[in-house]
């Protein structure tokens, strides 16, 4: 392969550097601005295309982490073949599996880049504003706009419950390590900080009810990977402990669940479309339509259609037709069957995989990955706009990141050679 000449080598490295400001930009902007985050992403992949070479990206590409998501991608493109819809709908069918191309070039990205941590930053720091704003609307609660719900001043409680559940637990895997390095004063302030992003559950009148299955599900991996089973066992009791007392310190955390409750069991009762009642429709008309195409499914787009056919002669809460089944596995299987769901899968998997290491990215990586497949049990995460570019992005970054962490190991470990002695030795 020629060397590339000192001017172009340079203008490489200051594309490189210009994406990194722009991946800075877009952390900062997903957790208020839509709007905002596609411009970024869009001006992000202006440079950053002609910045990467081909050999990284395919090495990524190669890869479980980044050519997954690739083949997920053109499981989609092919299944609008046999879709029996427009080719209006086929398209934005795919569109919710473009996204996922992203995950390879940011892996590439950020494998050679050492600005990560400022991305961390960027969207903590960001994060955080919301969450004191959130704050202020809670007490001041006249301030809230007439359409906002008390709390949530942007995107609304599914996508604030997405961060701040990450922002808390990643702060607290971030406190554990600086307490086992004796930084105490550090340990004790991200401990703060967590605190702030999980309480303010306990405080806004309406919040997406699977962070009640995520806390649990995160808090038990943080206390796996702090001590094994004593730190498993450990999290248990606090986790008990803890939520008595949130149960009774709070109102709204209360009236939540009874809320729930109450869903339930009138769309038992009486059929009626209460908003778990829906769910529950679509989770059982989703298993209907799967069943009547399971290997290849309906075709990329036909989700709406599926839905309309299958609820036509049906009435209450099973009557509801949708445009989205509110489970990411059954939005996958609907359009490209079992195949699909396989391959999303072993993506998750895949993704789990690299974070399986120590150090704190590793956790950070590890809280966003697991966020999203436990609320991708209610939600179809992977096409919904900010959840799902808080996926890509959140994998990209810190699975690019840990991957660099591994680089620098393999070099630093010396290669000893052995002697004859050391044969002796062995011998």
């Amino acid at each position: 392969m020629p060397a590339l000449s000192p001017s172009v080598r340079l203008d490489h490295a200051f594309l490189l550097r210009l994406a990194d400001w722009l991946v800075v930009l877009v952390a900062i902007s997903l957790p208020w601005s839509t709007t905002a985050t596609g411009i970024c992403i869009a001006a992000w992949l202006v440079v950053v295309l002609p910045g990467l070479d081909l050999e990284s990206v395919s090495r990524e590409v190669a890869s479980a982490r980044g050519g997954l998501p690739v083949a997920l991608w053109c499981l989609g493109l092919i299944g609008m073949i046999w879709a029996g819809v427009d080719w209006t709908q086929r398209f934005e069918g795919l569109a919710g599996f473009h996204r996922l191309l992203v995950i390879p070039l940011l892996l590439a990205q950020f494998r050679r880049s050492d600005h990560g941590d400022r991305v961390i930053c960027g969207f903590l720091l960001s994060s955080a504003i919301v969450l004191v704003v959130s704050y202020i609307l809670i007490i001041v609660p006249g301030l809230s706009p007439r359409d906002k719900v008390v709390g949530i001043p942007v995107h609304d409680d599914i996508f604030q419950g997405s961060i701040f559940i990450i922002c808390g637990f990643g702060a607290l895997g971030y406190a554990a390590t600086e307490g086992i390095k004796r930084q105490l004063l550090v340990a004790f302030a991200f401990v703060v900080i967590a605190a702030l992003f999980l309480a303010n559950f306990l405080f806004v009148p309406i919040f997406s009810r699977i962070v009640l299955a995520v806390a649990p599900v995160l808090a038990g991996l943080l206390g796996w990977r702090l001590s094994r089973w004593r730190g498993l066992l450990g999290t248990f009791v606090l986790a008990v402990a803890l939520s008595v007392a949130f149960w009774f310190a709070s109102p709204n955390l209360r009236a939540h669940v009874y809320n729930s409750l109450d869903e339930f069991r009138e769309y038992n009762a009486r059929n009626t479309a209460t908003s778990i009642g829906r769910h529950v429709a679509f989770l059982n008309e989703s298993l209907e339509i799967i069943s009547s195409a399971p290997l290849i499914g309906h075709g990329t787009g036909s989700i709406a259609e599926e839905f309309r056919q299958v609820t036509s002669a049906k009435n209450g809460a099973a009557g509801v037709a949708t445009v989205n089944p509110h489970n990411q596995t059954f939005a996958v299987a609907i359009q490209i069957g079992l195949i699909g769901a396989i391959v999303l899968w072993s993506m998750w998997i895949a993704h789990i995989r690299l974070f399986h290491s120590e150090g704190i990215v590793a956790w950070l990586g590890t809280v966003v990955v697991v966020e999203n497949i436990v609320s991708s049990t209610v939600h179809s995460h992977l096409f919904d706009f900010t959840n799902g570019w808080l996926y890509v992005f959140g994998v990209g970054v810190l699975g690019g990141m840990v991957l660099r962490q591994q680089s620098k190991s393999w070099v630093a470990t010396p290669q000893v050679s052995e002697t004859p002695h050391d044969i002796r030795c062995a011998k």
